[in-house]
């Protein structure tokens, strides 16, 4: 148990009241232990939170802006100020010192993706490896499987491996997913995707109930993130592509894939399951960046 006040109960309210992710608990609970930390470094700390001033998270804010990066900064800060929500809402504290402070401003680079060729080696990667007997069969037409979804649908690996039977409409062709803030979306199945499940149910005589995992380890078991994580880079070096690639960044090929050929940014923004659409043009900047680049590499004038 901890031996921060509050910070048990804070955490067990984002977990089962405001349903976030398990990554953002563990974030927050991060953010709060690494302030306290530095208060208790710094001999300020007083067990009490009502103590802590602003000219504490000035020092705190101007100390950890050397020594950590822009973007860790900016979420410790973001855990912070959730937790003296909850402290507010709680009657622990009458403010927030958290509240209004100036953060250094966040770079914001391209997101990486692969191109539309080096998709298609990737997708077909598993079966190849397969093939040439460098992968079980098993393996092969699961891993198969999983990237399909998760470049045909442009889900979050979490989501993938919270998906279950029951979520999926193949006669509509569309998986309901649960995305963050236990936020529903409809991501459409292409074709492709929709024989790779049939193939891969039919083929292992998987069970295919309502609440059972489309995507499963050969004993059955639910998949995790971090199996996902270690498969792709597998097929990355079967395919010779950059190893550096993440499932996330499959996601980003989705989004770019789909504007390149002329999908509405809204549309895109739905089908990503992105509160704001500030988050979905990052994909635009992409798309255009990439024309530059071609212009400056095939005009003359360029």
């Amino acid at each position: 148990m901890s031996s921060i006040p509050h910070l048990n109960e804070f955490c067990d309210h984002l977990a089962l009241e405001r349903r976030v992710s398990a990554y953002t608990v563990r974030n927050y609970r991060a953010a709060v232990e690494n302030f306290v930390d530095w208060m208790r470094a710094a001999g300020k700390w007083q067990n009490d939170f009502s103590a802590v001033s602003s000219v504490h998270v000035r020092s705190f804010l101007i100390d950890q802006g050397r020594r950590k990066a822009r973007r860790t900064l900016h979420n410790h800060v973001s855990g912070m100020r959730a937790f003296y929500l909850y402290l507010r809402k709680h009657g622990q504290v009458k403010s927030n010192p958290f509240t209004g402070v100036t953060l250094p401003k966040l770079e914001k680079p391209l997101p990486k993706f692969l191109t539309e060729k080096q998709m298609r080696l990737l997708l077909n990667t598993p079966v190849t490896l397969w093939k040439d007997g460098k992968l079980g069969e098993f393996e092969a037409f699961r891993d198969s499987l999983i990237l399909e979804l998760l470049y045909g649908g442009g889900l979050r690996v979490s989501e993938l491996c919270n998906l279950n039977h029951g979520q999926l409409d193949l006669s509509q062709g569309i998986a309901r997913v649960l995305g963050k803030g236990n936020k529903e979306r409809l991501c459409p199945l292409g074709p492709v995707a929709i024989r790779c499940w049939q193939t891969f149910v039919e083929r292992f005589d998987l069970t295919a109930e309502y609440a059972a995992p489309v995507v499963t380890q050969r004993n059955g078991k639910r998949m995790e993130p971090r199996q996902i994580q270690k498969l792709l880079k597998t097929h990355l070096a079967g395919a010779e592509l950059p190893l550096d690639m993440t499932p996330h960044k499959l996601r980003h090929s989705f989004a770019t894939h789909m504007l390149d050929h002329g999908a509405d940014l809204r549309a895109v923004q739905e089908l990503l399951g992105h509160a704001n659409l500030s988050t979905t043009q990052i994909y635009t900047h992409v798309s255009i960046a990439r024309l530059k680049e071609a212009h400056k590499q095939a005009h003359p004038r360029a």
